[in-house]
């Protein structure tokens, strides 16, 4: 069998540094060719960053990034690298609008394309067929479909590409590959990391493998991207379903494999499928290179390496150098602050702890603990005698008074921030979020939210995890114990729990597992087995919160339903009873 040298690029790319992702790709393509690949693929929209949302209907920005593809196939080969094949995914256009329907409504004039690089050209290009318009995905409005399968010959073998959604749809380019009797199919990808995912990916490439009777090569992108984080996991899968490559989650990295590959045939071409061949220079590679297989963490682990790397992406993309978050002594600004150490280091994090007359001596002891295991930046700033002349002006009492204190917090914050440069992470956790249980405009305030879709009963978890983490590597786990075990309190009255005004958190997140991830309604909530009185509070908070979700900042998504780009409902809204 003919033997190819293939390179999976798992870059990090940031949408519109066309610069800094072309660099990222030149060298990821200096590396491959050293260790004598013949071919290198990267992830879709690698050229571009993804998603590209709506600068997909920008003609300028397709028009420099069309341009941007030439460009880099021209500095590939006059740096010495042109004799190696490189895939790179990649916006196209701008296009004649595609119209839709009889509306005549323009719709899209870009194309999803990863093109093929060779001797300083673009030698073919293939379109993206199948465009996802569920969950975070919104590519049918943005671009138009491609109809042809793109099958490259080089070295005896012919390859086939295609880009991440044709992967998952039966029929259509994947259906066409075993048709063309190709030996080797490239996955170009941008997939979005969620719990589990895993499970569902690697089984996919693993069928398909199967069924087209290919080696498929599936290369994703890595990093955070506003809210999104895509974790890489590029993997290589034999016809027989054998991994024969594998690369780690969440960091960059370039998986190099030799594949034995069938040969081409002369079998004549199903319709819609286009062949190139191209003539690869060089010796083909006498000894086998040695593959990576990373074996990937338990489920706890990935979900902080997630949480950590879209934190990092976001601060860093974003061009902050430090975040500074209120330490209240709690379990979900401890969390917060130790995600935040582990993305930026904990020299860039300032934790302020903000006591009101309420507040617990055990929860400003907390604070210092958490402060001092981390080597954070560290701070008190006492509130009551801010709070006292405003809520004695106002005559504030009840809920009023115990918001104040909550937003004469967020003032401070905001105001190191403005001084400083700091950017405010707000440390609310999913179930908060869904019934509404935080101040709008005080703790609530923020620009980014680390925990934003981690339920309550998960961020224990995952406290205890990073404290089982620290202790396997010699080190001080960072989370105060006091902060894990005792019972959350918002502490904006006497002796307040959480659990003054809401169901047990074993119940809560499991009527909202329910009701906001599963999109159950009521009465099929209801028939799960849970009260029908709580099941009829807890909805009436999800319902009327919608507008304090829709001004709360980003987090990263981590579950197959985060508030944001998941979920979009009403806020104006009047269920029937």
């Amino acid at each position: 069998m003919p033997r190819l040298r293939v390179a999976l690029a798992q870059s990090n790319p940031i949408v519109g540094d066309l610069v800094g992702n072309a660099q990222l790709i030149v060298d990821a393509v200096r590396a491959a060719s050293e260790q004598g690949a013949d071919l290198v693929a990267t992830g879709e929209m690698a050229l571009t960053g993804y998603p590209i949302e709506d600068l997909a209907q920008r003609p300028s920005f397709l028009a420099t990034a069309t341009r941007a593809v030439h460009a880099l196939a021209e500095r590939l080969a006059a740096e010495g690298l042109g004799e190696t094949v490189v895939i790179v995914g990649h916006p196209d256009g701008p296009h004649e609008p595609r119209l839709l329907g009889t509306s005549n409504a323009p719709t899209a004039i870009a194309q999803n394309c990863a093109s093929v690089l060779h001797r300083g050209r673009v030698v073919a290009r293939y379109a993206k067929h199948h465009l996802p318009n569920y969950s975070v995905f919104d590519e049918y409005r943005i671009f138009i479909p491609g109809d042809e399968l793109l099958v490259l010959r080089l070295r005896g073998v012919d390859v086939a590409l295609i880009v991440c959604e044709d992967l998952w749809r039966d029929g259509g380019p994947v259906g066409r590959v075993l048709e063309a009797d190709a030996g080797l199919l490239v996955v170009v990808n941008a997939s979005p990391f969620e719990r589990d995912k895993d499970e569902v990916r690697l089984p996919l490439v693993t069928r398909r493998a199967t069924e087209t009777d290919t080696i498929v090569a599936y290369v994703n992108i890595v990093g955070g991207q506003d809210d999104l984080v895509f974790d890489g996991d590029s993997v290589v899968v034999d016809g027989h379903g054998t991994i024969l490559a594998r690369a780690p989650q969440f960091v960059e990295h370039l998986l190099v494999v030799d594949v034995d590959a069938a040969e081409h045939t002369d079998a004549e071409l199903p319709p819609n499928v286009r062949r190139v061949e191209l003539e690869v220079g060089g010796a083909v590679a006498e000894h086998p290179v040695a593959a990576d297989v990373a074996v990937l963490g338990d489920d706890r682990e990935q979900l902080w390496n997630a949480l950590v790397t879209g934190t990092r992406d976001y601060v860093r993309k974003n061009g902050f150098r430090s975040v500074t978050l209120g330490l209240s002594g709690g379990i979900d600004s401890a969390v917060c602050a130790a995600i935040a150490a582990d993305a930026i280091g904990a020299e860039n994090v300032y934790g302020v702890s903000m006591p009101s007359r309420w507040s617990s001596d055990h929860s400003r002891s907390d604070a210092d603990e958490l402060a001092e295991n981390l080597g954070l930046q560290y701070s008190v700033e006492p509130i009551a005698e801010l709070v006292q002349p405003v809520e004695t002006q106002l005559a504030l009492t009840g809920v009023a008074a115990e918001n104040l204190q909550a937003r004469i917090r967020a003032i401070i914050l905001m105001g190191l921030s403005n001084m400083h440069g700091h950017l405010v992470l707000t440390t609310g956790n999913k179930t908060e979020l869904a019934v509404g249980y935080s101040t709008i405009y005080g703790d609530s305030v923020g620009g980014f939210a680390p925990i934003k879709d981690v339920p309550k009963l998960l961020v224990w978890e995952l406290a205890r995890w990073r404290n089982e983490a620290a202790v396997a590597r010699g080190e001080t786990p960072p989370i105060p114990q006091g902060s894990i075990e005792k019972p959350p309190s918002a502490e904006l009255r006497p002796d307040q729990t959480d659990q003054d005004t809401l169901p047990p958190y074993e119940v809560l997140d499991a009527i909202l597992d329910a009701y906001v991830t599963r999109a159950l309604g009521h009465d099929d909530v209801v028939a799960l087995g849970f009260d029908r009185e709580t099941v009829d509070f807890v909805t009436k908070l999800v319902d009327r919160s919608e507008w304090k979700r829709r001004q709360g900042a980003i987090g990263p998504k981590i579950s197959g339903m985060a508030f944001g780009r998941d979920r979009r409902l009403p806020i104006t809204y009047r269920p029937t009873e």
